[in-house]
């Protein structure tokens, strides 16, 4: 399939209803509205291929963008790719959702999540974090370093309350995550989920969520899911 077969399936399977949501959550214009799981089918058309990724990903069309994360060959992408992609991704359904989907499954992970986190930039941040979440989500505990890890907890601890908005999101999830799923370091995790209850995130129209990491993981202990990973991280 080429872009023009692709761009043409996307806009059929668009939906009003769906595009609104989106547009609601930070989406713009061009969008059709397509839910992903109804990409599944084009995929089994595409297959893996950097080359249509590309070019999907460049027409800004969030539904297209989307997809080109699906399809996209992470370990073809280099850094620069990577930067490249964030800096299209204009809001954190592109930067978390996409980007940060694609980059857990590349090699270069946590060396491109790690200059992110340290960016000072708030989706480059969130994306950052949110690799980790991905990463730790679906890959086996001893290809992470312990002490690395609960030095970022630490970090989390003394410096979300002070975070960008949507970096914050993506911290308390980071919280969440490493007490869900990197069992050596759930003690602590839970500890920290504690010690920084509430974190509140403010909305562009002034309304204040308060999150909780500790009520979500205790939550997850509860339904047995502590060592949770999962098989694949993008659908």
């Amino acid at each position: 399939m080429n872009l023009e077969m692709v761009m043409q399936e996307l806009e059929a399977l668009g939906k009003e209803r769906l595009k609104k949501m989106y547009l609601s959550n930070g989406a713009r214009e061009p969008l059709f509205g397509v839910a992903t799981g109804e990409m599944k089918p084009i995929f089994k058309k595409t297959k893996l291929n950097q080359t249509l990724a590309e070019q999907l990903y460049a027409t800004g069309n969030y539904d297209a963008m989307y997809f080109a994360g699906i399809i996209a060959e992470p370990n073809v992408m280099t850094e620069s790719d990577y930067d490249r992609w964030m800096d299209s991704a204009y809001f954190y359904m592109l930067s978390d959702y996409v980007v940060a989907v694609t980059l857990s499954e590349a090699d270069i992970a946590q060396d491109v999540a790690d200059r992110w986190i340290a960016s000072g930039e708030d989706l480059r941040m969130s994306a950052g974090w949110s690799c980790y979440c991905w990463l730790l989500g679906s890959r086996p505990d001893p290809e992470f370093s312990e002490s690395k890890l609960s030095k970022m907890l630490e970090l989390v601890e003394h410096t979300i309350h002070h975070a960008p908005e949507r970096t914050k999101y993506s911290m308390n999830n980071f919280i969440y995550t490493v007490a869900t799923s990197y069992i050596p370091l759930h003690d602590k995790a839970v500890a920290i989920a504690k010690a920084v209850y509430p974190v509140e995130v403010k909305s562009d129209k002034g309304k204040s969520k308060f999150l909780s990491a500790a009520d979500n993981i205790q939550k997850a202990v509860e339904k047995g899911r502590l060592g949770f990973k999962r098989k694949h991280v993008r659908c």
